[in-house]
This record gives C-alpha cells, sequence and structure tokens, in this order.
C-alpha cells in the first residue's frame, strides 16, 4: 500500500474548482476529446471511463479532476494526477482543456493548484510528458519550473519527458 497521503480531490483557486468527476460531466468531457480531432466519443462510453476513473482514484489516491470556471460554472477541461507513463510513487500531472478556454491562464491555475496538492501528498517528484508539438504545454510546465529531462520516440511521435522536485 502507498505510504503517501491521499491527494485533496476539491482544489479551489482565484478562478477554478477542480472536484470529483461527476456522470453529469460525460457529454462536456466527450466534447473535449473530440476536439483532438479522432472523432467524438460516445457518451456512454465516456460514462463507462468517469466511474474507471473514480475507481481507479479510489485504490492510488491520486486523481485527474474536472476543472470548472468559478464564476460561470461551466466545466472547461481537467488536471490531475496520473499514472499515466510513470508511477504511483512519482506520477504525471495532467490536463487537457477545450480549445475555447487556451490563453487565459487557466491550464497554469489548475496545474499549479494540483502541483500543492501533490505536495501535500508527501510525493518528492512529479513528471509530465509531452508531444514535441504541444507549445502550449510547455508554456505552462516552464511557468512551474519544469525541466526537461530526456526525449523517448512513440508511435505518435517524440515526446519529451519534464520533471519537477517538490519541496
Amino acid at each position: 500500500m502507498s505510504t503517501y497521503e491521499t491527494m485533496p480531490f476539491h482544489l479551489e483557486t482565484e478562478r477554478l474548482i477542480l472536484r470529483p468527476w461527476a456522470e453529469s460531466d460525460a457529454a462536456e468531457f466527450s466534447d473535449l476529446l473530440a476536439e483532438r480531432g479522432k472523432g467524438k466519443p460516445p457518451v456512454e462510453r465516456i460514462r463507462t471511463s468517469i466511474g474507471e476513473l473514480l475507481a481507479a482514484t479510489e485504490t492510488t489516491g491520486i486523481a485527474l479532476l474536472p476543472i470548472q470556471r468559478r464564476e460561470e460554472g461551466d466545466f472547461i477541461g481537467y488536471c490531475g494526477l496520473i499514472i499515466g507513463r510513470s508511477t504511483l510513487e512519482e506520477p504525471e500531472i495532467a490536463y487537457e482543456l477545450f480549445q475555447r478556454a487556451h490563453g487565459h491562464g487557466y491550464a497554469t491555475e489548475a496545474a499549479g493548484a494540483v502541483l500543492e496538492a501533490a505536495v501535500a501528498t508527501g510525493r518528492k517528484r512529479l513528471w509530465s510528458t509531452v508531444a514535441t508539438w504541444n507549445t502550449a504545454s510547455f508554456r505552462v510546465l516552464e511557468k512551474l519550473a519544469f525541466e526537461r529531462d530526456h526525449v523517448s520516440m512513440e508511435e505518435n511521435g517524440e515526446v519529451v519527458w519534464l520533471t519537477r522536485t517538490l519541496p
């Protein structure tokens, strides 16, 4: 069993609320994934995915959380900790926002809150993996003091691995 504290699953920043998934997020989550340009996943499948995310959170104590804007109350994406290409001891920070929400500092704000949540678990290091074309994600991680570690080749192209030591 993990020697780490469970991550807080409700985070608030000046403009954002990060909270656990609800089944009612399925349609918007599906719309968000559709922006990747590979078709829109069926809402039923996304409901199943939400169930799987919640179940994984139960066992791992880390979570990917929906982001909603505090004033507007709308779902704009997600941010959180995942095992991803890494480990439970040194998880990855992950985020994805609707294109309409890009360029407002929301990803940096949400990721900053998740970084603090990771520190609260007692972890010493986080990873992030980003496709080389994703300039916006590199800017977010740079603001959060992540540093390039290495590059790997995957079926979809080069992936940059970045890391951040936690206080």
